[in-house]
């Protein structure tokens, strides 16, 4: 009976230590957890009984608010006036979570003690959430969306004196009114179809502009430019052959022009017409480590400091990588092989260059207020790279102008706007839709106030950057410095589609 009642007590005690472990496992290692979590029923009865905080654009235009339900659990829900217009970057706010800007700025956006005005508010503090207001100008984004027409693909436009993004549009986007809904079920059902890839490859609850990376294909041919300028600048007045094809060191591969035609000469003439074979050799006379340090030096195989969630690095591969792979210098050098970008990553070397060489970080927070309509935060520009100098960018602009006007973007832009652009088609696959088509322009090029990117992906192969991209670009650039220059501007007629 004795060794029955020890086992049992055995037992027991073994099951008080269970219990008193899960206890402080809940207690002290899961409690931030558990606190957080959208189906704690604490956190969604608090984002739902409490207004949260107006985002807003730049013009006013409220891009998301909380209105009253009229019922009594759940006091509040928030509404997106734009809708899937500014989704991917508002993202949303349920009680089952917040995504994107909502996330980002929760702190904020939801409600939290505000400062006492008087020695009542002292004893019995009240409670409040702030507004913030964003870079955004919503027309421009619209212009971004009817030009990209449900082509999958991303645009991005900002102002290169100060990191302001001005716009940035992705599709595929979403409708964010279902991930509001305070029914787990609804809100579920839409969260799993709005994460499901769509035919190329995309969620629509992903950012295609931050999140997702493309060969930058001839648009990377300003970086291979900026390596010569500030590694090697004797190499501007070599005159490199005129070829159609070039064989690669150390293999029986060959590289070809686009289209098979022919071209050389130096960096300021080839730069234009977009010449291959030429900027492949240019890339074997910079190397690999320059070329690599000149990616690194704009940004490349670093996370853009935005504050938006979810932005990914774009790659440049390490010198290393080219010790035995020459090849790969030449096909690196043209935006090919390995290297890929982000539509955020080439709208900063823009920038960069059209700045003087100064890349602003990118940003779309504008400043916050709080209820009494004080300034509680406003953001700094700041500098996030400086891969030139003001004498090394103004070596650059004058040949992203020649792009514009002779080269492979023109006829894409009236000459009085005064652009910078390159244009990129990179080879990605031997379907019927191999290419990435690119654009990357800054105006006006003697004083740029915008900076734009565009990209759409999987194209037909008969598509080029200027074809493809080069519409949606004048429609930007347009609309921009209308916008800008306080000037009307319709999407209507020869300008835009």
């Amino acid at each position: 009976m004795s060794r029955r009642l020890s086992i049992l007590a055995a037992v027991i005690l073994l099951l008080f230590v269970v219990v008193a472990a899960q206890s402080a496992n809940l207690q002290f290692f899961r409690a931030k957890a558990l606190d957080a979590s959208p189906l704690n029923p604490r956190v969604s009865q608090a984002s739902s009984n409490s207004a949260r905080g107006e985002i807003v654009a730049a013009d006013g235009t409220v891009l998301a608010e909380s209105i009253p339900t009229g019922r009594g659990q759940n006091v509040y829900r928030r509404v997106y006036p734009l809708g899937a217009l500014t989704a991917g970057l508002v993202g949303f706010s349920s009680p089952f979570g917040n995504w994107a800007l909502e996330a980002e700025y929760n702190t904020y956006l939801s409600s939290h003690a505000q400062p006492p005005q008087s020695l009542a508010q002292v004893l019995a503090p009240t409670s409040a959430a702030d507004k913030v207001t964003l870079t955004l100008l919503p027309a421009l984004q619209r212009v971004a969306q009817r030009a990209m027409a449900g082509r999958d693909g991303a645009a991005v436009v900002l102002d290169p004196q100060n990191g302001n993004i001005l716009a940035m549009y992705s599709n595929p986007t979403y409708n964010p009114s279902p991930l509001t809904s305070s029914n787990y079920t609804v809100w579920d059902r839409a969260w799993k179809k709005d994460n499901i890839n769509n035919a190329e490859g995309f969620p629509p609850l992903g950012l295609v502009a931050t999140q997702q990376t493309f060969p930058p294909g001839s648009t990377f041919k300003v970086i291979t430019t900026s390596a010569v300028v500030v590694s090697m600048p004797q190499l501007l007045l070599k005159h490199y052959r005129s070829a159609v094809t070039i064989s690669l060191p150390n293999t029986n591969k060959t590289l070809s022009n686009f289209g098979f035609g022919k071209c050389g000469g130096t960096i300021a003439e080839m730069l234009p017409p977009s010449c291959d074979t030429g900027f492949a050799l240019v890339g074997l006379d910079v190397g690999g480590t320059d070329l690599s340090l000149a990616a690194d030096s704009f940004g490349y195989d670093e996370i853009p400091p935005i504050d938006l969630p979810g932005a990914v690095a774009s790659n440049f591969p390490p010198a290393s990588f080219f010790t035995f792979n020459l090849p790969g210098v030449a096909y690196s050098a043209i935006g090919q092989q390995d290297v890929r970008t982000s539509a955020l990553q080439n709208a900063l070397v823009a920038a960069a260059v059209g700045n003087g060489g100064v890349m602003m970080t990118p940003h779309l927070l504008n400043y916050v207020t709080g209820p009494d309509g004080t300034i509680v935060k406003r953001y700094k520009p700041t500098v996030w790279k400086t891969p030139l100098t003001l004498a090394q960018a103004d070596q650059i602009v004058p040949l992203m102008v020649d792009v514009a006007l002779y080269g492979t973007a023109a006829g894409v832009f009236p000459t009085a706007d005064d652009v910078g652009a390159k244009t990129g088609t990179a080879q990605v696959g031997n379907s019927a839709k191999n290419t990435d088509d690119w654009m990357i322009a800054f105006a006006p090029a003697s004083d740029p106030t915008i900076a734009v990117a565009v990209v759409l992906p999987f194209q037909v192969i008969s598509g080029t950057g200027a074809l493809v991209a080069g519409p949606v670009m004048r429609c930007l650039v347009e609309g921009a410095l209308a916008i800008q220059s306080h000037q009307p501007f319709t999407m209507t007629g020869s300008t835009c589609p």
